[in-house]
């Protein structure tokens, strides 16, 4: 097969990006990343001096191109969203379920199992945001289908075998036992919409839970004498954090803060898209209720936050340009940090040999001019 080489960018490095390197691509994959021109016999991929990042990984895509997953938990809604989503750069995600019933939830798993199966570029598993979340912090969640789910529920949803299962939960409706086990099973386990106190979210963390679902909101915050949900996850420095860099879900100065706080590398951009990003309409109904999103935000008619109108390019833009942070970070929060998190950073989130050909080229103004999954573009 006719090798493929990327040319004349600014590529993604260790070192950040660099200039005058060739990325080297055969059969989907990265074979070589060298100084210089494209190597005698390579088609060449002119990148016309835009950067060139590792392809984004979302892990919280409730929806997009008007579709939401819970309405539409089939093969076609996957591919829909999806293609909704490389648009903006995302060339791998997790679409989310919000709180549901369980027909629901099953159908989901196997919509993914199939898509994954059938080769839908860019589905890489599952994430279950609830229905085992805290009512006292349940946000656009319907409470209704909130319950605590018996061993036999357990093992359903930790059925997906061929892709990656999140589940975000509230810590402090499970025994410890429980956290571990489903740990133990390969459950990528996520405190959200919880009420759990700074004690309890660090005795999760230290049984399983790997991180939060988007820092700040939903949880306890942090107090001078109660550091709350938010002070643990800060405060451990294995947890994950994602967050949504919107300028409504949470105030610049706070995320500035968490990420000085932090480690390198755990903290990671996400979406929490909902349908209307990559389609037409400006409305979407969500548990029988009309949810408007005007001006970059979702709300219920009441004012609560409903998911987001947030696309990746915009997050790593944002990061950029409200917090202040180089392109290249921005760059890793949408890539690298959630390969690392879903446990494939041995071969997505990284433009070096070994890794896949998944890619985004974005010009001066941080814009998604083309986007590749495994070489494909």
């Amino acid at each position: 097969m006719t090798a493929t080489a990327f040319v004349n960018g600014r590529v993604l490095s260790e070192r950040g990006f660099e200039s005058d390197l060739s990325v080297i691509v055969e059969d989907g994959w990265i074979v070589a990343v060298l100084p210089g021109p494209a190597p005698a016999g390579a088609q060449a991929v002119d990148l016309q001096g835009r950067y060139l990042a590792p392809g984004f990984i979302d892990t919280q895509v409730n929806g997009g191109g008007d579709v939401l997953f819970n309405d539409v938990p089939t093969v076609d809604g996957l591919r829909t969203i999806a293609e909704a989503h490389r648009r903006f750069g995302t060339t791998g995600m997790m679409p989310t379920l919000i709180s549901d019933d369980v027909a629901v939830m099953l159908r989901a798993i196997g919509a993914v199992r199939e898509a994954i199966a059938a080769g839908v570029p860019g589905i890489l598993g599952i994430h279950l945001e609830g229905p085992y979340l805290a009512p006292a912090r349940k946000g656009v969640h319907n409470p209704d289908k909130f319950h605590t789910p018996g061993e036999d529920e357990l093992d359903r949803i930790a059925s997906l075998d061929n892709g990656k299962t999140l589940l975000t939960l509230a810590p402090e409706r499970f025994d410890d036992a429980t956290l571990r086990a489903l740990a133990a099973r390969g459950v990528l386990l996520s405190a959200g919409h919880t009420a759990a106190d700074y004690d309890r979210l660090r005795a999760a963390f230290a049984n399983g839970v790997s991180g939060v679902t988007h820092l700040f909101n939903a949880m306890t915050p942090l107090g001078s004498r109660e550091p709350g949900g938010v002070g643990a996850c800060l405060d451990d420095p294995n947890a994950w954090c994602g967050v949504i860099v919107d300028g409504e879900h949470v105030h610049d100065a706070s995320l500035r803060i968490a990420i000085a706080a932090k480690p390198r590398g755990k903290i990671m951009l996400v979406t929490d898209a909902m349908p209307p990003v990559g389609g037409v309409n400006e409305d979407f109904v969500l548990y029988g209720e009309t949810m408007t999103c005007r001006d970059g935000k979702c709300t219920t008619a009441s004012g609560t936050l409903a998911g987001s109108a947030l696309d990746m390019a915009s997050a790593v833009r944002n990061t950029v340009q409200r917090l202040g942070l180089p392109l290249d970070e921005a760059c890793r929060m949408a890539s690298t940090y959630p390969a690392q998190f879903l446990g494939l950073g041995d071969r997505l989130g990284k433009i070096r040999p070994g890794y896949r050909a998944d890619l985004v080229a974005l010009d001066d103004a941080l814009a998604v001019q083309d986007s590749w999954i495994g070489g494909a573009r």
